[in-house]
C-alpha cells in the first residue's frame, strides 16, 4: 500500500490529504495558514490528517507541495526588494513588457554587453560599472536578477555577471537564460526580477515545512508542483521559484480532473485571496502558449492557460461611491477578516467597533485593524516604515491608532506589500459570517464590523445599507456576479470563435441581457456550453448561484474544497528544456548551447547535437527531482524559406520532454 500526502498552502488555509494507492482518499484536514511562519499551519495541517487517516508517518511514501504564496505575492505585490543588472539594452527597454513597473522603485542598472542575433559579442561586457553598482546596492536587496541582450543565443555575459555577483555579495542571482530558452529580452527580464523577488520567501516556505516534516517523523522526498500542474524537487523549485506561480491552480485542475473524471468543463477554484479559472479539454490542462500571466505580468513561464482574478473570499470590500444608488466592489487585495481578527484579539477587536459604533458618523478607518507578522525580520525600512513598526509592537491595533497622518499611509501600504503587516477589514467571509453561510470565526464581530460599513453614505446621502444583514446580502450577491464575469472571461478567453478582448465580451449588455433569457421584440439566450467544476472551501457558499447565472451545472465534488493537495499527489515528474539552431551563413549551422554557440556543417548534425544535449539535460533535471521509469519525447519545429527554387534553412526549434512517476520512499 502506498500512501501519500499532499499539501497545498493558500492564503487563507493549508489543507492536507492523504490518498492510498492513487485511489482512495482517506482523510483531509484544514488549518489556518500561519503567515508569520508557513511551516506552523503546514505542522497542524498534516499532524490533523496523519490522526484522522490512522497513518504512521514512516508510512508516508511521498510528500507533494501546492502553494499559492507565489501567485498570491505577485497579484499582492509583495516579495523582496531586488536589483536588474540589464545588459546591452537601451534605457527605453525598462519600459517594455512591464518591466519597469515589475521593478516598482527597485534599483537597476542599464549596462554595456550582450550579443548579436546570431551569438557573437555585440560590445564587451562593463565589469568595472557592474561591481561599483553591487557595492551601492548590496546591502540593500535580497536578490539580483541579470538580464543580457540574446542571452538564449549565448549566456556569456549573463553568467559572467551571475559569478561576479556571488563573489561580491552572496546574494542569490537569478540568470534570464536559466527561466526561459525563447527570444525577448524584456519579457525574460520581467521573468528574471520576479524569480529573484520570490527567492527568499519561497525558499523560506520550503525550508520550513521539509523541516517541519522531519520533526513530525515523515522523511519521505518533498515534491512541489509546478505551473503546469507537473512536479519537480523541491531543491528545483528554490532555485526557480516563478516556476510554481499558478501551483496551487494547477494542482486544483489535476485534482478537479482526478474528482470528476471530467473530461470537458471549465475549473473555477475560489481561494481567500483569489479566484482562478482554466479549461480541462479532453482530459488535460491547456498550457498558456505565450507564458503564464499573474498579476498583472505576462512572464516566460509555462504554466497552464489560467485566469487569475484578484477575488476570494477574504478580498478587500469597497464602497462604490459613484452614481446616486452607490454599491460595492471586491478585490483585488486581501485583507484579514475582521471576524478572524477577533478571533485573535476578541476584546480589542469588539470593544472598538462597539465604540466607533456609537460615534454619530462613521470615521474614515473605522472597522479597520492592523497589525505586525510576528517573527519576520524587517530590513531595509525606510525612517517612516520604521516608526510604524515600532509603534505597532507585537498588538493589534485599531488603524486609526497607528496612522497619524495621511503621509503614513504611503508607507503603511509598502509595508503591506512586503508581507510584514497584516490589515484587517470588511470582506465576504464577514458577510457570510453574518448570513449564517459561515461559522468559523467571531459572528458578532462580523456582525458589528458590517453595521458601521452600512452606515457609509452613497452618492445621493443616502445609508449604504439598512444594516449589517442587507449588506452582507449585497456583498455575497457582487462576489457571485465578479466570479460569473470571471468564468465568461475564462471562456470567451478559450472559444476560438472570439478574437475580441475576453472582458469586454463578458460585460458586454448583450452577453448580459442573454444570461437572463431577455425575450422582447428580440429573444436572447446565452450561456456556457460546458459544466463549471466549483472548488475551494467556500466553493459551496457561493458558487450554486454562479452555476444559475451562466445556465450551466454547476459539480461541486466531494473533496473540492481539498482539491490542490489532492493534485498536489495526483501529478507526475515533468521537465522540458529548449532550444534553438540558427544559420548564420550559407553551409554554417549553429548550435545555441547554454556553455555557449557551436557551428556545424550540416543541419542534420546541429540539430542532433542540440537534441543530444537537450536529452541529457531534461533526463538529468528529471532524475534529480525523484522520477522513475522516465519516458522521452522530442518536437522539432524547423522553418525554412523558399529562394530562387530552394528550400533554404532558417531555424530549428527543439523541445525535449522528460516524464516519470515520482519516486517513492521504501516504508
Amino acid at each position: 500500500m502506498a500512501v501519500t500526502l499532499g499539501i497545498d498552502t493558500g492564503g487563507t488555509y493549508t489543507d492536507a490529504v492523504m490518498i492510498r494507492d492513487d485511489r482512495i482518499v482517506l482523510a483531509t484536514a484544514k488549518s489556518l495558514t500561519t503567515r508569520q511562519d508557513l511551516a506552523v499551519g503546514v505542522g497542524n495541517a498534516v499532524e490533523a490528517v496523519l490522526a484522522e487517516a490512522k497513518i504512521a508517518p514512516s508510512e508516508v511514501a511521498m510528500a507533494a507541495l501546492s502553494t499559492t504564496l507565489a501567485t498570491n505575492a505577485l497579484v499582492e505585490g509583495q516579495g523582496g526588494r531586488v536589483a536588474l543588472i540589464y545588459i546591452g539594452f537601451r534605457e527605453a527597454d525598462l519600459s517594455r513588457h512591464g518591466l519597469r513597473d515589475a521593478l516598482k522603485d527597485d534599483p537597476c542598472l542599464v549596462a554595456t554587453g550582450g550579443h548579436t542575433h546570431a551569438g557573437s559579442e555585440a560590445a564587451p561586457l562593463d565589469l568595472d560599472a557592474i561591481s561599483a553598482f553591487l557595492e551601492t546596492i548590496s546591502s540593500k536587496v535580497t536578490g539580483i536578477a541579470v538580464a543580457a541582450q540574446f542571452a538564449t543565443r549565448n549566456p556569456e555575459h549573463e553568467l559572467a555577471v551571475a559569478d561576479l555577483v556571488r563573489v561580491r555579495t552572496g546574494l542569490p542571482v537569478t540568470c534570464s537564460h536559466h527561466l526561459s530558452a525563447r527570444l525577448n529580452g524584456p519579457k525574460r527580464a520581467v521573468t528574471a526580477v520576479l524569480n529573484a523577488r520570490l527567492i527568499g520567501m519561497i525558499d523560506a516556505l520550503i525550508g520550513r515545512a521539509e523541516t517541519r516534516l522531519r520533526e513530525l517523523g515523515i522523511t519521505a522526498p518533498m515534491m512541489v508542483v509546478r505551473g503546469d500542474g507537473a512536479l519537480m524537487s523541491s531543491a528545483q523549485a528554490r532555485f526557480r521559484p516563478i516556476e510554481t506561480i499558478l501551483s496551487g491552480p494547477a494542482a486544483s485542475i489535476v485534482g478537479a480532473r482526478w474528482l470528476t473524471g471530467a473530461s470537458d468543463a471549465l475549473v473555477s477554484d475560489i481561494g481567500g485571496t483569489t479566484t482562478d479559472v482554466a479549461l480541462i479539454k479532453d482530459g488535460r490542462p491547456a498550457i498558456d502558449p505565450n507564458g503564464a500571466r499573474v498579476g498583472g505580468f505576462r512572464t516566460m513561464v509555462e504554466a497552464v492557460a489560467m485566469r487569475t482574478t484578484g477575488l476570494g473570499g477574504d478580498s478587500e470590500v469597497h464602497l462604490n461611491a459613484s452614481g446616486l444608488a452607490g454599491g460595492v466592489t471586491l478585490g483585488p487585495r486581501r485583507l484579514v477578516p475582521v471576524s478572524l481578527m477577533a478571533a485573535v484579539a476578541p476584546d480589542l477587536v469588539l470593544s472598538t467597533l462597539e465604540r466607533q459604533l456609537a460615534a454619530s458618523a462613521p470615521g474614515e478607518m473605522d472597522g479597520r485593524f492592523v497589525r505586525r507578522v510576528p517573527n519576520l525580520p524587517a530590513r531595509g525600512l525606510d525612517q517612516r516604515e520604521q516608526k510604524l513598526i515600532d509603534r505597532m509592537g507585537a498588538d493589534v491595533h485599531p488603524l486609526a491608532e497607528i496612522i497619524k497622518t495621511r503621509v503614513e499611509l504611503g508607507a503603511l501600504g509598502r509595508l503591506r506589500d512586503r508581507g510584514l503587516v497584516q490589515i484587517a477589514g470588511v470582506t465576504p467571509s464577514d458577510a457570510a459570517h453574518v448570513l449564517g453561510l459561515l461559522d468559523t470565526w467571531d459572528r458578532q464581530a462580523a456582525d458589528l464590523v458590517l453595521e458601521q460599513f452600512s452606515r457609509r453614505r452613497t452618492g445621493s446621502g443616502d445609508r449604504l445599507a439598512q444594516g449589517s444583514q442587507m449588506l452582507a446580502e449585497r456583498i455575497v450577491r457582487q462576489l457571485q456576479l465578479q466570479t460569473e464575469l470571471a468564468v465568461l472571461e475564462a471562456g470567451f478567453g478559450e472559444d476560438p470563435m472570439f478574437d475580441e478582448d475576453p472582458a469586454v465580451l463578458a460585460r458586454h449588455v448583450l452577453m448580459q441581457r442573454g444570461l437572463e433569457g431577455h425575450a422582447g421584440v428580440i429573444r436572447i439566450n446565452a450561456g456556457l456550453n460546458l459544466p463549471v467544476i466549483g472548488l475551494g472551501a467556500s466553493a459551496a457558499t457561493y458558487y450554486p448561484a454562479v452555476g444559475e447565472g451562466l445556465g450551466s451545472p454547476m459539480i461541486l465534488p466531494e473533496h473540492g474544497d481539498v482539491a490542490n493537495a489532492i493534485g498536489a499527489v495526483a501529478g507526475r515528474v515533468t521537465m522540458r528544456r529548449s532550444g534553438s539552431v540558427t544559420a548564420p551563413a550559407e553551409g554554417r549551422y549553429r548550435v545555441h548551447l547554454t556553455d555557449g554557440p557551436q557551428d556545424l556543417p550540416d543541419s542534420e548534425g546541429a540539430m542532433s547535437l542540440l537534441e543530444e544535449r537537450l536529452r541529457h539535460e531534461a533526463e538529468s533535471a528529471v532524475q534529480a527531482a525523484g522520477a522513475l521509469d522516465i519516458e522521452t519525447t522530442v518536437s522539432r519545429d524547423v522553418r525554412k524559406a523558399h529562394a530562387e527554387g530552394r528550400e533554404i534553412f532558417v531555424e530549428a526549434i527543439l523541445t525535449v520532454e522528460a516524464s516519470g512517476r515520482p519516486r517513492m520512499a521504501k516504508g
